[in-house]
């Protein structure tokens, strides 16, 4: 049985349920079935690079609809802000608000858990699996979400579970009923919308015999079907707009309104608490993509800006964390709270702008540290929602597409997985890495000794803690398609002594996994490597 846990990093879950404005200060709890089939759909398109759902997808999505699934509830409670939100007019020369409540659950750090009693095939299992694991919030896009599949052999607490009334328990006085929305069965919405359509389309026959119908009378029989989608999956991706501007339905179709048990003090009404995140609750990565407002790929930032974007970005995350004030974040600054640099083998923030779609512009930006970024860091990239670039069309918009290890990064779609395979290497590591964007050196390069090309490459691996190298090969620098651009640099320390930099293949004494990234500007994209063969 498809079961799965959900956590709340930030301890809150914000919904409205259906039927009730957003300033009626309700909370939908527990999450309605619909809304989590659609948020498997959206899933779906998001990361897994859907341009229609797949057959596999019909059927998980027709499997689900049909179950009325049952939860494990953690303690929660009902809180609420308001705020004055700008509606862009004026009155008398000042701007007009209007008063908005948003309200949301505290949940903590408990897990929700929700279970189909169903079952899957192995393909639909394993698309489930991807699904679940891709999703980044539920309801409002305030609820970010950690999720994951879990055995089914959970037993629900009785006092936390919440389950449908169409069943014959009536479980006592301590507890309520609740409206959810959920689908109606794929079957049963099949059977209803060929009900309609004889009714709807009596008054518009086709044409008896041989003879065909005309465009006009086709074009009409169109029109009196468009308010009725074609199946159960089709209601699911249908907007709000759709559903009730367009074609005035009061309820989304394929929708029915059911009846859910939960105890009564499942959400209390308190004064809401601090959600406290873990110490510890550190990632290893976080990948974000770029965009400009017009969507046109050509005008992102080409890959010879890679360092300057880097730095951008860089000096907008310490910004984002310090506020004007002097800041204790050593993964994204690299120093002890008293200024002392880390002597931790450069175990702190890389922020490498990246080519995932080899198109020569830059279109993602990944985050990475192994010691870890913490709560500061990881709160400023995620409220980053614009950077800029000079020479371009200036402004860029960002946002999370994924977080966690980096393993998990190789579980990016086409044609963003060779480009991330071939910077991580394979899962069991690699001898062989060659130049990606240039390496430069840190110092004036000698003839021999700890200064010689060799010598700086090696004692760079060391600083990291890998092996040395076995063999250096000094490439072509049109091998990797980029020129020496290290002399744009403004921001973010001195010019290195020497503006030049190289393309190099190394072969290591030992295999080991990427990201590597070596020499002058290496936590800003420069120097970097990528395994077995350049781009």
């Amino acid at each position: 049985m498809p079961t799965i846990a959900i956590r709340f990093p930030g301890g809150r879950y914000h919904a409205t349920p259906w039927g009730y404005h957003v300033n009626e200060g309700q909370v939908e709890w527990p999450p309605c079935p619909w809304r989590l089939l659609r948020a498997l759909i959206a899933a779906g398109y998001a990361t897994q690079g859907w341009d229609k759902v797949p057959s596999a997808g019909r059927r998980l999505i027709e499997t689900l609809a049909g179950i009325l699934p049952s939860y494990q509830l953690p303690q929660a409670s009902a809180a609420h802000s308001r705020h004055y939100m700008p509606i862009g007019a004026l009155a008398k020369g000042v701007e007009k608000t209007t008063l908005v409540f948003d309200t949301w659950a505290n949940v903590g750090q408990d897990e929700l858990v929700i279970r189909w009693d169903c079952e899957l095939d192995e393909e639909t299992t394993d698309l489930f699996t991807t699904l679940v694991e891709s999703l980044g919030y539920l309801g409002r896009s305030e609820s970010r979400v950690e999720c994951r599949v879990v055995s089914d052999d959970i037993i629900f607490a009785p006092e936390e579970a919440a389950f449908s009334c169409s069943t014959s328990v009536y479980p006592g006085p301590d507890w309520e009923q609740v409206s959810l929305m959920a689908p109606i069965s794929g079957e049963t919405y099949a059977q209803w919308r060929q009900q309609q359509s004889e009714t709807v389309l009596a008054e518009l026959p086709l044409p008896e015999g041989k003879k065909k119908p005309n465009k006009t009378l086709l074009n009409k029989r169109a029109k009196a079907m468009a308010p009725y989608p074609e199946d159960l999956l089709d209601c699911l991706q249908k907007d709000t707009n759709w559903w009730k501007k367009q074609h005035k339905w009061n309820q989304p179709p394929g929708s029915q309104r059911v009846l859910y048990w939960r105890r009564r003090d499942a959400l209390i009404v308190s004064v809401p608490q601090t959600p406290r995140i873990p110490d510890d609750h550190r990632i290893e990565a976080v990948l974000l993509a770029m965009a400009t407002p017009s969507r046109n790929r050509s005008a992102l930032p080409h890959i010879n800006r890679t360092l300057p974007q880097g730095e951008l970005f860089h000096r907008a995350l310490v910004g984002r964390v310090g506020k004007g004030r002097r800041i204790d974040c050593p993964e994204l600054t690299g120093q002890q709270k008293d200024g002392q640099h880390l002597q931790t083998g450069h175990q702190h923030a890389h922020i490498l702008p990246l080519d995932l779609d080899s198109d020569q512009h830059l279109d993602h930006v990944l985050i990475y540290a192994k010691m870890g970024l913490g709560d500061q860091a990881q709160l400023a990239i995620r409220s980053m929602k614009r950077t800029w670039t000079k020479g371009g069309v200036g402004d860029l918009q960002v946002a999370v597409v994924g977080k966690g290890s980096l393993e998990s990064m190789r579980g990016l779609c086409e044609p963003f997985q060779d480009t991330i395979e071939r910077l991580l290497g394979p899962s069991q590591g690699t001898t062989i890495w060659i130049s990606q964007t240039p390496m430069v050196m840190p110092r004036f390069i000698k003839r021999r000794g700890p200064n010689s090309l060799e010598g700086q490459i090696n004692a760079e691996l060391m600083s990291r803690g890998l092996p040395d190298t076995s063999r250096i090969e000094i490439l072509r620098e049109e091998s990797i398609g980029m020129r020496h651009f290290v002399r744009i640099r403004r921001h973010g320390g001195n010019l290195p002594p020497q503006d030049a930099g190289y393309a190099i293949r190394l072969n290591l004494s030992e295999c080991i996994t990427g990201p590597l990234s070596l020499g002058y500007g290496s936590h800003f994209g420069l120097g970097l490597f990528g395994a077995g063969q350049s781009l």
